[in-house]
């Protein structure tokens, strides 16, 4: 029998509180480090099937209730020891944020196992471990309890969620809440945040299955869109803005959401399409009339 774990116990007492549950195969194993050997666990009355007898097998999840007793439970928390979930915040403590994960319980998450600091009704990406009293808790801190182990394959379009922002890396990202990803900080075009929920390409699978992503298409199918959006931004400024091929990548960054290569795809692109022409002083659009726009 372990805490944070589901497994089938064996009848073998049936009480007026409920019904206490043994390993079926007999063995006293610890819940946890530190905890003493355990040889049976309450189910409480609530929660037993009508037709439980001595012998018979059910399925259900350890934890530890209010009063910090081993308890079994039939109803199954959306995550497991050393598994990832998203799960929404209950209440914030002057101790730390309080999950709810479908127990009589919540899920405690402690101020140092939080990236950013959560509040009442925020989702919260977490994976579940016990701390050095044995107890369960949750960790924001994902990055070890992610797999490696995902079919995606480079280009393939997956969706996750950013979980910690590094200046000198990038984005972390769980795909699918469930394997570990990066987009690098050249992909980072547009500002994220812890939480955000984003879909992105697949731009490398690594020899130890971790994914790198990119925000952005293959080139040949965003070139167009951006284009589009440089275009669109040209019409909206009047005909005319003071960027160039040699303007400094942070400004076209910083006004375009395009890294500098990018950008000069696009406004190639518009070029040979005549829509623009290209000087020392910036981009123009050809033919425009600001009260007639051509787009």
């Amino acid at each position: 029998m372990r805490l944070g774990e589901i497994q089938e116990l064996e009848v073998v007492k049936i009480t007026e509180n409920g019904v206490y549950l043994a390993d079926p195969d007999g063995q006293t194993e610890p819940l946890a480090p530190g905890l003493p050997e355990l040889r049976r666990v309450l189910l409480p009355r609530n929660q037993v099937p009508k037709q439980a007898e001595p012998g018979m097998r059910i399925r259900v999840f350890l934890y530890r209730d209010s009063e910090d007793r081993p308890i079994a439970t039939t109803t199954m928390p959306p995550l497991t020891l050393g598994r990832v979930a998203m799960l929404p915040v209950r209440e914030v403590t002057r101790i730390g944020a309080f999950l709810c994960w479908g127990l009589a319980k919540d899920l405690f998450l402690p101020f140092k196992e939080q990236i950013a600091r959560v509040k009442a009704g925020d989702n919260v990406l977490v994976a579940l471990y016990l701390d050095k009293s044995s107890r369960l808790c949750a960790t924001a801190r994902v990055y070890d309890y992610l797999l490696t182990d995902s079919n995606y394959k480079v280009n393939d379009h997956v969706s996750g969620t950013v979980y910690e922002l590094i200046d000198s890396f990038g984005a972390f990202v769980a795909v699918d809440n469930r394997y570990s990803a990066l987009i690098p900080k050249q992909e980072l075009f547009r500002p994220l945040k812890v939480g955000d929920f984003i879909e992105a390409r697949v731009s490398n699978v690594h020899e130890d299955g971790k994914l790198t992503l990119s925000l952005r298409e293959q080139t040949h199918i965003q070139i167009t869109d951006d284009a589009a959006a440089v275009y669109e931004k040209l019409v909206n400024a009047g005909g005319f803005l003071p960027y160039h091929d040699k303007t400094d990548p942070e400004v076209i960054k910083r006004e375009f959401s395009l890294s500098k290569n990018a950008f000069k795809r696009a406004i190639g692109h518009l070029m040979k399409e005549g829509k623009l022409t290209i000087s020392n002083s910036g981009i123009k659009a050809v033919g425009f009339d600001s009260s007639h726009p051509r787009i």
